[in-house]
């Protein structure tokens, strides 16, 4: 793995967790997966075990034999592998993160517990600072998504003189449409050199313009290629260009929510474009239908991020 204190930038693909049709993990296809990721999508870094990964659905030995096996998978060959050890227990996330610092992962990151939650800054960052002294050698990210936590703490809020109740804090996962607190957390920070990783895929260009310093999401696993296509044009500044490449990703987007888009569309997908089977999710998510995966196949290749070609022989059959 690349050294903890290389900085955490560009795309990140939230993993997938593979299983199979009876509800196990299927450890056999994530080297595959490492391969796909980076020689067909150009995605080098990875968000293991968040929500793409259904890592709340895992049990606490299930989310350590995931991590491990992405860490080895991923070793020569991945820049950086993050490990989301949030739970609701701080006991359970305390072992998740001392167990990423073993086996070598680059970093880890640490949702707001959504149960009994935290109602101020204060206390939330109480509870980050004991997951994060539980690692204390790895780069710490706090993984902001209030819509599915219901933790409504503005980020903006958080980040201020976060570093000195956490020493290895790093970051941001920032999974929220509100660019003014995100716009905030870039303008007050500076000077920090924090990764600020935004986690709205069909809004990437407008926290690019923002500050953003990379990205976390879904479907860098089957739409990377585009999407980096997208930062290229936007380093080299040509803003036409990656505003077409923009609102081409979100026409395969806003196509795929109005049809009803999450986790078990999401394995859905990554299964038609890469032919590695992602299986159904874990109850109770419910795999995706026919419909949905005949649909999304032929917005897929109208947009040319699908040939025929490419479809891999049985990717629709697994799904009957």
């Amino acid at each position: 793995m690349a050294s903890p204190k290389k900085k955490l930038q560009g795309l990140v693909a939230a993993t997938i967790t593979p299983m199979t049709e009876h509800g196990e993990i299927n450890f056999s296809v994530i080297g595959q997966y490492v391969d796909y990721l980076v020689e067909e999508q150009g995605v080098k870094s990875i968000f293991v075990n968040g929500t793409t990964g259904e890592g709340l659905s895992l049990s606490v030995s299930e989310r350590r034999q995931v991590a491990e096996e992405w860490v080895t998978q991923g070793r020569n060959k991945l820049d950086q592998v993050v490990i989301h050890v949030g739970a609701l227990s701080l006991k359970e996330s305390q072992e998740l993160a001392r167990h990423a610092a073993e086996i070598g992962a680059d970093g880890i990151a640490v949702i707001a517990p959504f149960f009994l939650k935290p109602w101020n800054k204060d206390v939330l960052i109480n509870f980050l600072k004991e997951v994060a002294a539980a690692a204390p050698a790895l780069p710490f990210y706090y993984y902001h998504i209030p819509a599915l936590t219901g933790v409504k703490i503005r980020a903006e809020e958080l980040l201020d003189g976060i570093q000195e109740k956490i020493p290895t804090f790093q970051g941001l996962k920032f999974s929220d449409t509100d660019l003014l607190d995100f716009g905030q957390c870039v303008d007050q920070n500076r000077q920090r050199q924090f990764a600020l990783l935004f986690g709205v895929d069909e809004q990437l260009l407008s926290a690019l313009v923002m500050g953003a310093t990379g990205a976390v999401g879904s479907t860098y696993n089957y739409l990377g290629k585009k999407t980096n296509q997208m930062l290229e044009a936007f380093e080299r500044k040509d803003f036409s260009s990656a505003l077409n490449h923009q609102f081409c990703i979100q026409r395969f987007i806003n196509f795929v929510f109005k049809l009803g888009f999450g986790v078990s569309q999401t394995k859905a997908i990554m299964t038609l474009v890469s032919g590695i089977p992602m299986g159904p999710p874990r109850v109770p998510l419910q795999k995706a239908s026919r419909e949905f995966i005949a649909a999304a196949e032929v917005k897929l290749k109208s947009l040319d991020f699908l040939s025929s070609t490419e479809l891999k022989d049985g990717s629709l059959e697994s799904w009957s």
